[in-house]
């Protein structure tokens, strides 16, 4: 068995043909995450015949100062706006990673420092295992696993209590382009969860599996885009509420 640097088994990439005894649905992540890696092969970009020119550049007149572009806020939305306007498209923003052998300490660490409430927990060839939240890490699992297993706080890991792959929803981007923001938040009040995956199919005449995670929904998310206040760590039901109550008003 091969090794991680860290003294962990080393997961194999997913052989193409032969799909894992996990259910369709973590094929279907696991291949995405892997193809994720592989470049395009894209066709050579015509040389232009046209030269090449400097633009013109200028320096400031005497007492006249260059100020930083304030950060735009998110766009505010409302429960009839698209929903691609509430997805954090993994096409454009890097995905927040963690491996599933790290501690939930270490977990909370990484979701502070890049200011986002959950993490995709991926193998050495970036497939995805699962999804961590913070709720995962500051809510009840840890205290009950401590009294559980008789193991310090700072021992349970990642992979005690993310959400594996084979139980996390999805919904197909071609739906999500047509769908709408209430058309989300009634989906993930169904299925009860605070995240939602948003996988991109193959396209048409494509040789081998390339369906990858597009995207993210996230509660937290939908809510500050309807001007709501964040949501409790500790009491979605709540959340769900104040954001249906937010959708009839």
């Amino acid at each position: 068995m091969n090794m991680t640097d860290e003294g962990h088994p080393k997961m194999s990439a997913p052989v193409a043909g032969k799909p894992e005894a996990t259910g369709g649905f973590v094929n279907l992540m696991f291949s995405g995450m892997s193809q994720a890696n592989r470049l395009p092969v894209r066709p050579p970009h015509p040389v232009s015949e046209q030269p090449y020119l400097p633009l013109r550049q200028s320096k400031a007149e005497p007492n006249v100062r260059y100020y930083l572009r304030r950060q735009t806020p998110a766009i505010q939305i409302r429960p009839d706006s698209p929903a691609i306007e509430v997805m954090t498209d993994l096409s454009r923003v890097a995905a927040v990673t963690i491996r599933s052998f790290a501690t939930i300490e270490e977990a909370n660490e990484t979701m502070v420092t890049h200011g986002v409430r959950s993490l995709f927990v991926v193998d050495d060839n970036r497939a995805v295992l699962g999804i961590i939240t913070s709720t995962d890490v500051l809510g009840e699992k840890p205290i009950q696993l401590t009294q559980q297993r008789g193991i310090r706080h700072d021992e349970v890991t990642v992979r005690d209590v993310m959400t594996p792959a084979d139980r996390l929803e999805a919904m197909d981007f071609d739906d999500v382009l047509k769908a709408r923001v209430g058309d989300v938040v009634a989906t993930l009040r169904l299925s009860g969860r605070q995240h939602a995956l948003v996988i991109e199919r193959a396209p048409a005449g494509a040789t081998e599996s390339t369906q990858t995670v597009r995207g993210i929904f996230s509660l937290t998310q939908v809510a500050r885009q309807l001007g709501l206040p964040p949501p409790s760590e500790h009491d979605i039901g709540r959340t769900f509420l104040e954001i249906e109550a937010a959708i009839r008003s």
